[in-house]
Parts: C-alpha cells; sequence; structure tokens
C-alpha cells in the first residue's frame, strides 16, 4: 500500500481529487466505491475502518455524502488544507461542466445528449459499488449485532425510512445493546466469589481509566436557516444574492439522497420565487445526472438559468459552504470516537447501517441500470476487472463510457 495517512501534501490531495472529479459518473455510491479502491486499496491514505468511520459520520450531517467524503480524506491525508482542497478540487470540475452544459441550454433551447455516457458508466460503477461493499464486509460486521443492524435497516430502507433515521438509530442501538450487555455481565461478576490473587498489591494492578467527554458528541445538528433566502430577493426577480441564500438555507438542511435535493429546489425557485419553471427544473436535474461528480452541482445549472455565471457560482457556493463547515467541526473528532467503548458501539451500528445502505442502493440501481443485454454483459465485464485486476478505476469508468458512445453511435 502505499505511505500512511497523513504524510500526504496538498498538491497530492488536489491531483487526486479533481482527477476523480471529472470522471465520477454514477452518484455518491460510486464516488465511494471509487475512493475506498485507490484510496484504501491501492495507496492506503486510510484503513478500511477509518473510511468507514469517516462514511458512517457523513451520514449523520447534513449535505452530499461523497463530497463529504473528499473532505474527511483530504483532513486525513493533509490536515484542513486538505479538507478545503479535496473538497474544491472535486467540486469544481463537475460545477464547470454544468455549467458549460447551462450555457448550451440557454442559447440552444436543450441539453446535449448524454445517453451514451450513461449507458456505458452506469454499469462499470455499479459493479465498483458493489466490489467496495464485499470489500467492506470486513470493517462493517463486528458481531452479530452487526448482522441484526444490516437486516433490520435494509428492511426499514427498502420501505422509504428516512437514512439519517436509519443511521443515527442504528448507531443508538448498538451503544444501547453493549451498554444492556455490559450491566448484566458486571452484575453476573460482582455475585461471584473473590478470587484469590496471585501475589503483589492492589495498587499495582492495572485499572481501566475512564475518559470523559468520549462518545457520540460533537456532531452538528443540522443548522435551520428560517427566511434567509427572503431578505436578498426583489421584485423584479432572481437576483445573485438572493440565490445564493435560498441555495444556502437547502445545503445546510438537506439530508438523504441527492434527488431530495429536487424538492428542496421545487418549493425554494419554482413554487416561492417562481424563477424556475417546473421543466428547467427536471433538466438541471438531468444535467447533474450525465456529468461527473455530485447531484448537486444541479444548483449550478439553476443559477446559470436564473442568473447567469453569477448565479451558477452563487448556487454551487450556497449548496456546499455548509458541508465545509461541517466536516471542519466532525472531522476533527472521527479518530476519537474509538477511543472509549461507548464510541466504538455506535460507530460500529452506523457503520453497519452505511454498508446496509450501500448495498440497498446498488440493488436499486441494479434494477434500473440493468435492462438489457449490453448493461448486462457490461456489468459483469466490469466485476470481473474490478475484482480479478488491478487495474484502475479510471480507466474501468473511462472504458465503459467509450462502449457506451460505441454502442449508441451503432444503435442510433
Amino acid at each position: 500500500m502505499g505511505n500512511r495517512a497523513g504524510a500526504g501534501s496538498v498538491g497530492e490531495v488536489a491531483r487526486y481529487f479533481a482527477r476523480l472529479g471529472v470522471i465520477a459518473f454514477g452518484g455518491p455510491a460510486a464516488h465511494i466505491a471509487l475512493m475506498r479502491r485507490e484510496l484504501v486499496q491501492e495507496r492506503g491514505w486510510v484503513s478500511d475502518q477509518e473510511f468507514l468511520d469517516m462514511l458512517g459520520v457523513t451520514n449523520l450531517i447534513p449535505g452530499p455524502n461523497s463530497t463529504e467524503m473528499t473532505m474527511h480524506l483530504g483532513h486525513r491525508r493533509a490536515g484542513l488544507s486538505g479538507l478545503w482542497m479535496g473538497g474544491l478540487a472535486f467540486l469544481v470540475p463537475a460545477v464547470a461542466i454544468v455549467t458549460v452544459l447551462a450555457w448550451a441550454y440557454v442559447r440552444y433551447g436543450a441539453t446535449p445528449a448524454g445517453e451514451g455516457v450513461l449507458l456505458g458508466a452506469q454499469p462499470v460503477v455499479l459493479a465498483l459499488i458493489l466490489q467496495a461493499a464485499w470489500g467492506l464486509t470486513g470493517a462493517a460486521f463486528r458481531g452479530p449485532e452487526s448482522v441484526v443492524v444490516v437486516a433490520g435497516v435494509a428492511i426499514l430502507a427498502a420501505i422509504g425510512v428516512s437514512e439519517v433515521v436509519l443511521v443515527l438509530g442504528a448507531g443508538v442501538f448498538v451503544a444501547a445493546l453493549w451498554w444492556v450487555v455490559g450491566l448484566l455481565t458486571r452484575s453476573s461478576r460482582e455475585r461471584l466469589p473473590a478470587l484469590p490473587r496471585a501475589g503483589g498489591h492492589w495498587w499495582r494492578l492495572p485499572r481501566q481509566r475512564r475518559r470523559r467527554g468520549e462518545g457520540p458528541q460533537g456532531f452538528c445538528p443540522p443548522v435551520w436557516l428560517p427566511g434567509l433566502a427572503a431578505t436578498a430577493t426583489t421584485a423584479g426577480g432572481a437576483t445573485t444574492a438572493g440565490i445564493f441564500l435560498g441555495f444556502l438555507k437547502i445545503g445546510a438542511v438537506l439530508y438523504g439522497s441527492g434527488y431530495v435535493l429536487v424538492s428542496f429546489m421545487r418549493d425554494e425557485f419554482v413554487e416561492r420565487r417562481g424563477w424556475l419553471t417546473e421543466a428547467q427544473l427536471l433538466d438541471a436535474i438531468a444535467a447533474g445526472q450525465v456529468t461527473p461528480g455530485p447531484l448537486f452541482s444541479s444548483a449550478a445549472f439553476a443559477g446559470y438559468v436564473m442568473d447567469g455565471v453569477g448565479g451558477a457560482l452563487a448556487a454551487a457556493a450556497g449548496i456546499f459552504l455548509p458541508s465545509f463547515v461541517f466536516v471542519m467541526l466532525a472531522a476533527p473528532l472521527v479518530p476519537r470516537f474509538r477511543r472509549g467503548w461507548l464510541g466504538t458501539a455506535f460507530l460500529d451500528g452506523v457503520n453497519a447501517a452505511a454498508w446496509a445502505l450501500i448495498v440497498v442502493v446498488a440493488l436499486t440501481l441494479a434494477r434500473e441500470v440493468l435492462v438489457g443485454w449490453f448493461t448486462a454483459g457490461l456489468f459483469a465485464a466490469g466485476l470481473v476487472l474490478a475484482i480479478g485486476t488491478r487495474l484502475s478505476s479510471v480507466w474501468l469508468v473511462l472504458g465503459g463510457v467509450a462502449c457506451g458512445l460505441a454502442y449508441a453511435g451503432v444503435a442510433g
């Protein structure tokens, strides 16, 4: 594996995440799979356990999970500067590409076709997701309680229970279970007769030290910014400040899948403000789907439609800024969680839930992506290459895109 984590440079962080931002098709689960393959398996920035701990924390704070993972990993590799550089390097390519699409959309009335890109990229990234889930089983399954958590979370996620509720509930469940087991075990030991000492004095025996301030504390709760966007609007239509504050409010409270963004944007900019139409909103989401990087980059598309380049930059800054703040607060706390039994139990529950959600997402994507012989064959080939070779994820994804474009050209 490469150099140990923490020994890198800001430049190294920038180069990796800028490249990832250009080829990261397929949504957050795919992005996380790419990072796990390259930064855990190939480069050794962090261990599987550390990676899963970070992933568990990202599920507890608002914002796009994969983007926040780039910040966590950048922080782990190069400190606070690495946190900012990792996030920005990953986001800038996506925002730039989506803004160009928005320019073409405004000028020509439609987005450029991306069917061939998705057709080839999605089956390959699905294979990478499953390969990542398999590789994380050792870190996710820590005991019988993990099996119970995974089964329960998978069932509840399938019927639509909130991801945040599932992740928090799993952490609390495992922590409470450990506490009850410890209480019962201690009670049983107290009823046993005292064992004779093997010699020495009681003050020489090792004693377990209690640490204060450990456990599942320190996470910043969702921040509600009531009415912020309303202060920056005028009767004349969309303003740059209004766009920024509207997306800032959304970024500060948005949990769950990136597709929840559709509901928030519709409420804020279609129904309340009237700055977007329904068709423009759907086209913005489509642009986020056919481009690499987080789906939240759709905000830049919508911002451009509302107010040009200034609107695109304001939207991107507003939607992503809360994530940087939340990760800055949470990242230093992640290693401390493993120092006490309560924090360890909580993270074990959170990690098992996060693993279950990855699998649920993979199965959901499989139903949508594997719709014919071409996608099924490309998925099988991608899975074989991901598991059986050391071929870089970059080449796997680019190879899938090339196959998709070729097939679309022949079929079209």
